[in-house]
């Protein structure tokens, strides 16, 4: 089965997205996807991945990386059925497939939790260096744990700095600073921000007294290494628990 066949069975049609919304998403580099994870989905999520933090403790997140000032976690695909659901959300991957022209699997699936008065990032891209020839490489999704506030270290963005061919640190005097269009990605728990990998975008500071919680489901370009060989990590019982869509969409090509 070819990802146009595995789109397709998962859902995603022409109508998916909007035209407006496939515009925003050209202009801007980013989509708000609102309710996008129901109550239970919600829970289910969040207490899995308090299980995993309680008990990966210092290895949490060393899969793929590790921050100070986070609770990080990786491989969420072999850690929890609940996690699939990044695979098969017909909106979620109709928007990344926009980005990419259509030709995706996903290349890690994470999460991080910005602790209380941490989580500041300088303005970085997913993509070292302009797009290759082909088109955007890399397509992020941020699923939201919790309320992304002006508080609690929502992600910053600059619209538009997708389609600049440049990385922040070639073009700011401190990429740490803030940015003069840089504008927050605020949403509620269960929305998630699907943006364009080469969108410059970063964490800011957590300014609460709770973590604040979210999960990315980073995409590329089947020509693209994975951040995360999904093949390689794959376990058995994460296989037998995937439809055949939903492994064509993780770029997996057997069982392990």
């Amino acid at each position: 089965m070819d990802i146009t066949r595995a789109l397709a069975e998962l859902g995603v049609r022409d109508d998916t997205l909007t035209a407006d919304e496939r515009a925003l998403l050209d202009r801007d580099g980013f989509l708000h996807l609102r309710s996008v994870l129901t109550s239970d989905q919600l829970q289910s999520l969040r207490r899995r991945q308090a299980e995993l933090v309680s008990g990966e403790g210092a290895r949490a997140g060393a899969e793929t990386y590790q921050e100070a000032g986070t609770d990080c976690l990786a491989d969420l695909i072999n850690k929890g059925r609940a996690f699939h659901v990044v695979l098969t959300t017909p909106r979620v991957l109709a928007a990344v497939a926009h980005v990419l022209g259509g030709d995706l699997r996903l290349s890690s699936l994470n999460s991080r939790s910005a602790l209380p008065g941490q989580g500041r990032q300088h303005l970085h891209a997913d993509w070292d260096g302009p797009p290759p020839r082909g088109g955007f490489a890399v397509a992020n999704s941020v699923w939201l744990l919790d309320d992304f506030t002006a508080e609690n270290g929502a992600t910053r963005v600059v619209p538009g700095s997708h389609r600049s061919g440049k990385q922040p640190q070639d073009d700011l005097p401190d990429p740490g600073a803030a940015h003069e269009r840089e504008i927050l990605l605020l949403g509620r728990a269960g929305d998630v921000f699907v943006f364009n990998g080469h969108l410059w975008h970063g964490g800011t500071r957590n300014r609460t007294d709770r973590p604040r919680r979210a999960m990315h489901a980073y995409f590329c370009r089947r020509d693209v290494p994975q951040q995360h060989d999904q093949q390689k990590h794959l376990k058995r019982e994460t296989w037998d628990a995937l439809s055949e869509p939903a492994r064509v969409v993780l770029g997996v090509t057997g069982r392990p």
